[in-house]
């Protein structure tokens, strides 16, 4: 603007054309040029001068369109066409006036047919000012305010999340209130949005949440890893955003003003008292807002999705993505890891025991892995302190274990008798670690050998009696043959110990 002063300047002064050309270094056609916008505008130094620069680049630095002829008035009928020919897979400019040219082989040639092309998109109202493919991204986010859901039972009203999935090209939208910003909820929001628009895109970009980025950075961020194990399964990837980049997601940015607007305003005055119910309000004003068309053109988000889009999109596996949460155990002596949720123990080869492995498990089966390889795989059980055991994972020495079950403990019980296998059964009740009651019940079993039937069952009958169910007791019975023994003579006994003489013992007399 500063030497387009001094072309007005030095002209309105008096000086040719040629001399301003030389003291501004600027081209004659150019000067010419100008000179002639100026005598145009009829404008005076004194004018010029008060103008500021933006009013000076609006008078004179505007590109001038050619006069309007036939093949202008036709062009610019056909621009609305090309501009969704270019947001196809592979379309370029110059394929598009290739296009054209056979159409209308009197028309522009290319240079000519991309100035107007542009002048088209200067004048547009549209916001996207990044030519995005058909099929190419995914872009999602979350709402910086959030919406209420009302507790019926208490009353307590609940704020929760608004997730945001927009497709790059045809700017379709989906919307949907979650719990929270955690990976669970983000990962199903995720699978919605792919299941709503059907299919997905070559890449989803979020934002630098927590729950999809584990480190961010400028150049390769590091995805959370069952988010990265989400996107494989869709056969996508991730393509996270610049940290403090705006501008990088501008698209799902404008969007969530969008929502606002549409969404949040028709909801302001009700009440929701589930996330169900809320989304199907959601739901409605979505589609509104999918089908209204765009400011200034005839067609609508929806209507350029199924034109251009929606077979761009790839196809959608056949089965939802399993989540899948990840524990780190290390291997036992008995060859076995426990996956802490659920107090459930798994086996593993038992070259393994002493290792530090990773469990990944879904709701329906675990996978153990050791430095990447999966070495044990396992239907998830929820039965807690019990064993899932693959005989193959044993080492011979330890196979045998494999057979030890309550119930073949109980039939034994009872095949001596039956208050054996009452006691067995109560030691199953108050062991509250299984191997312990199965090495509890093979210690008393075993003692069948050793004393007889007759002593085990009275040992048995004795400990029941006490309300003692363990091995140890068995043996302390035994040893002190107190099986042997009625109840009446075990109290007499009990009545004939004296009492110690010892200094430090009060006696009875110390409580007269």
């Amino acid at each position: 603007m500063t030497k387009l002063r001094q072309i007005l300047k030095f002209y309105l002064q008096g000086k040719s054309k040629l001399q301003i050309s030389q003291h501004t270094g600027t081209s004659r056609n150019t000067v010419k040029r100008y000179i002639r916008k100026l005598e145009a505008l009829q404008l005076t130094l004194e004018g010029v001068l008060s103008m500021t620069d933006h009013e000076l680049e609006q008078q004179f630095a505007q590109t001038e369109l050619a006069n309007k002829d036939v093949r202008f008035e036709e062009l610019q009928q056909l621009l609305p066409d090309v501009e969704r020919q270019l947001k196809r897979k592979g379309s370029t400019i110059l394929s598009v006036w290739q296009n054209y040219k056979t159409i209308h082989p009197e028309g522009y040639a290319v240079t000519q047919f991309y100035i107007y092309y542009r002048e088209y998109c200067r004048r547009s109202n549209t916001t996207m000012h990044i030519h995005h493919k058909a099929g190419d991204k995914m872009y999602i986010d979350y709402a910086g305010d959030k919406l209420e859901v009302i507790d019926q039972t208490t009353g307590e009203v609940c704020k929760v999340e608004v997730f945001v999935a927009i497709l790059g090209c045809s700017q379709l939208l989906y919307v949907e209130a979650v719990s929270s910003q955690r990976k669970e909820d983000l990962i199903k929001a995720t699978e919605n949005a792919l299941h709503f628009f059907g299919g997905t895109p070559q890449a989803i970009v979020p934002d630098n949440l927590r729950a999809a980025v584990t480190k961010s950075s400028r150049y390769e961020p590091i995805i959370n890893e069952t988010f990265a194990d989400f996107a494989e399964h869709y056969n996508t990837v991730i393509l996270p955003t610049r940290a403090y980049r705006p501008k990088d997601k501008a698209l799902v940015e404008g969007a969530v003003k969008i929502i606002y607007r549409r969404i949040y305003f028709p909801l302001k005055d009700k009440h929701f008292y589930s996330l169900e119910e809320l989304n199907q309000a959601i739901r409605v004003a979505l589609e509104a807002h999918n089908t209204a068309p765009f400011k200034g053109r005839n067609f609508s988000r929806r209507q350029r999705f199924e034109e251009i889009e929606q077979q761009e999109l790839k196809p959608l596996p056949h089965f939802l993505y399993e989540l899948k949460q990840q524990a780190m155990a290390t291997v036992m002596k008995n060859g076995h890891v426990c996956l802490g949720i659920d107090k459930h123990y798994y086996s593993v080869p038992y070259q393994f025991m002493g290792k530090k492995v990773k469990l990944l498990y879904t709701a329906s089966g675990v996978e153990i892995f050791y430095h990447y390889e999966c070495i044990a795989k396992h239907p998830r059980s929820a039965k807690r302190y019990h064993y899932s055991t693959t005989v193959g994972h044993l080492a011979s020495a330890h196979q045998f274990l494999s057979d030890w079950t309550p119930a073949k403990f109980i039939n034994q019980a009872q095949n001596i008798h039956t208050d054996v296998r009452l006691y067995i059964e109560g030691i199953f009740e108050h062991k509250s670690y299984p191997e312990q009651a199965y090495k509890s019940c093979a210690g008393i079993l075993q003692l069948h050998r050793r004393v007889g039937a007759e002593r085990l069952i009275n040992a048995c009958r004795r400990a029941q009696g006490f309300g003692i169910f363990n091995y140890p007791i068995i043996v302390q019975i035994l040893e002190k043959k107190l099986d042997a023994l009625t109840v009446e003579e075990q109290m007499q006994q009990q009545e004939s110990i004296e009492m110690p003489n010892h200094r430090n013992i009060r006696g009875s007399t110390y409580y007269n």
